[in-house]
């Protein structure tokens, strides 16, 4: 769906739009944890992996060490063999769910029925060539899924074309000021699950060791859609190499993850 848009685009189309591409961007690393122990507290399921990745490639050299891939993640629910994070599911299925239906409602509300077709003796068709545009949302019926079978991200796309306008003939009419509101709601709140089960619903988290250059306090934060970081209590009197955020204190994220928690395996040791 790359139409034009029918009219100017209100701000709550665009926060729309946002959060249900986050929900795509994000879908696959949910899926992947349905089949993975739920993690630790800190550092969220993403950077846990990532650091141990780097501490891989240190050790064992890059060629040796293969990563993650989307690949053979599993598309959707129904490809995913059983589950071992039982909040990572439940939390797919909630979106899924409300996704799929708030597409439903959107359709009933906006889409415009399929138009019979005639031959050309005037008799009509049995199989009506609207039926198959592929921009058309369709039911789940009887026997079968419509649209559904293609799974949450074509769901999530086809809600944001509509909250954005995108002309499409005259397929689709514009969404109605009260159901534009419902659309932009809904897909908040599917962000906000699909974050806060994977550990990136901006939560901070006192870690238990203390800084190993220092002696300080450090702690968590987990940004929505973002990296995490690492920060330390003590700020410029920190003597680690890392830099100051805006608020003066010793900040580690990305690469300088490893090295941190490095240094605090490190310090482990020596403590015994």
């Amino acid at each position: 769906m790359t139409s034009a848009p029918a009219h100017a685009v209100a701000p709550t189309g665009h926060r729309a739009a946002h959060d249900l591409a986050a929900v795509r961007e994000q879908w696959g690393d949910l899926l992947a944890a349905i089949g993975s122990p739920p993690a630790a507290e800190w550092p969220p399921r993403d950077s846990r992996a990532y650091i141990d990745g780097r501490l891989a490639d240190d050790v064992y050299g890059e060629e040796e060490h293969e990563s993650p891939s989307l690949g053979r993640m599993p598309l959707t629910l129904r490809e995913h063999p059983a589950p071992i994070d039982l909040t990572a599911l439940d939390a797919a299925l909630e979106v899924e769910r409300d996704l799929f239906d708030l597409a439903d409602r959107v359709a009933a509300a906006i889409q415009r029925p399929i138009s019979p077709a005639l031959d050309a003796d005037g008799r009509h068709l049995a199989e009506q060539p609207d039926a198959t545009d592929p921009a058309r949302w369709h039911f789940q019926a009887p026997g079968s899924p419509g649209s559904r079978a293609y799974g949450l991200h074509w769901a999530a796309l086809w809600i944001a074309g509509r909250a954005l306008g995108e002309i499409e003939g005259d397929l689709f009419t514009p969404l109605p000021v009260r159901l534009l509101d419902e659309v932009t709601g809904a897909a908040h709140r599917a962000r906000r699950t699909v974050e806060r089960a994977l550990g990136r619903d901006a939560r901070t988290t006192a870690i238990d060791d203390p800084c190993p250059w220092c002696g300080g306090q450090l702690t968590g934060h987990a940004r929505p859609g973002g990296e995490c970081a690492v920060t330390c209590s003590a700020g410029p009197q920190c003597t680690a190499a890392a830099p100051l955020d805006d608020r003066r204190r010793r900040v580690w994220q990305g690469a300088d993850l490893v090295l941190l928690w490095t240094a605090l395996d490190r310090a482990r040791g020596e403590r015994g």
